[in-house]
């Protein structure tokens, strides 16, 4: 049996904010940094293309309609040509990506929060939706569904993944474990407007250690940074736009180890990419003590049913109510 061994990188910066030509353009440069320096996995942050909300948490819903529309304008078709730079930079590069997009639905004004999951050869290989928008979100991303709750064989190990706040869902987390997960990606955003005493870099590595320490497993986070440029953008909104958004200890990416101890060095606020050496192999003796899909459960005890189910938004059913007709 065979068990990879390979460098990853995960990635902490901004996008170009509402743009998505841009961001892609600037995400293929950073891929192809990424895989000059020997990555074969690399991961990006949350809604990476082309942008986060912020203004669901620093303007009224009035006030933030206008930016929905641009959002709206600046999502993307997972099919369509915006990704297209992307998967083939994948297949270029011999690098697997999990990067987050907003995905433009099938409605006009519905938004996912989506993770994409790439394979070295350009394929897009699975797409998760985040399942439940984290509060101020519910003003503009639509739900997933448990359809997209997998993880997906590669060749470099079993990868699956959650946006942000879901990585605090204890039974998503756990339906990833039993699927066989082994490489976790935590995609995240700053969020400097938490309460005041909320230690968001600190809350994201706790986060990831409790996973991947559960579950014996690595896991890879990927957070963002708010940029000056985002910012300005919104200052003739909120003038006091940098005192809402700046604030140390916001953005926490890095490795964390089957252990529940951090991998190297991880990067705190400041952007850059951060690299590491996965061993798929050291999963194995940490489950000798605790393996909670084996030997360390009881499941004629507990019993966890997932319906994944793709939402079907209408039925239709012949002859409903035909009284004799």
């Amino acid at each position: 049996m065979e068990f990879p061994k390979f460098k990853a990188a995960t990635v902490q910066t901004s996008p170009v904010f509402l743009d998505v030509e841009k961001t892609v353009d600037k995400a293929v440069s950073i891929i192809t940094e990424a895989a000059s320096n020997g990555a074969k996995l690399i991961a990006f942050p949350e809604v990476f293309v082309a942008g986060y909300p912020y203004w669901n948490w620093i303007m009224t819903p009035v006030q933030g309609s206008k930016w929905y529309e641009e959002l709206y304008r600046n999502s993307v078709d997972v099919s369509g040509p915006d990704m297209q730079k992307i998967y083939d930079a994948a297949k270029e590069f011999d690098i697997h990506i999990v990067i987050g997009i907003n995905e433009r639905g099938e409605s006009y004004g519905e938004i996912y929060n989506t993770n994409l999951i790439i394979d070295n050869l350009g394929n897009l290989i699975g797409k998760h939706r985040k399942l439940v928008p984290t509060w101020a979100e519910k003003l503009t991303w639509t739900s997933g569904d448990g359809s997209s709750l997998k993880v997906y064989k590669t060749d470099i190990g079993p990868i699956g993944t959650l946006a942000c706040g879901e990585n605090t869902n204890t039974l998503a987390r756990f339906t990833l474990l039993s699927l066989g997960e082994l490489i976790h990606v935590a995609n995240y955003i700053s969020l400097p407007v938490a309460p005041p005493d909320y230690d968001m870099a600190e809350a994201i590595k706790i986060r990831a250690a409790a996973h991947s320490f559960e579950g014996k497993l690595f896991t890879v986070v990927s957070c963002s940074t708010i940029s000056k440029e985002i910012m300005q953008r919104l200052k003739p909104d909120v003038p006091n736009v940098e005192e809402l958004l700046t604030r140390k200890n916001s953005a926490f990416s890095g490795f964390i180890g089957p252990n529940g101890t951090t991998i190297g060095t991880p990067l705190i606020d400041d952007e850059g990419i951060v690299y590491a050496e996965i061993d798929l192999a050291k999963c194995i003796q940490p489950k000798q003590m605790h393996d909670i899909l084996g030997h360390y459960n009881r499941f004629d005890i507990f019993d966890l049913r997932v319906n994944v189910a793709p939402t079907s938004k209408i039925r239709f059913v012949d002859g409903f109510n035909n009284l004799g007709g």
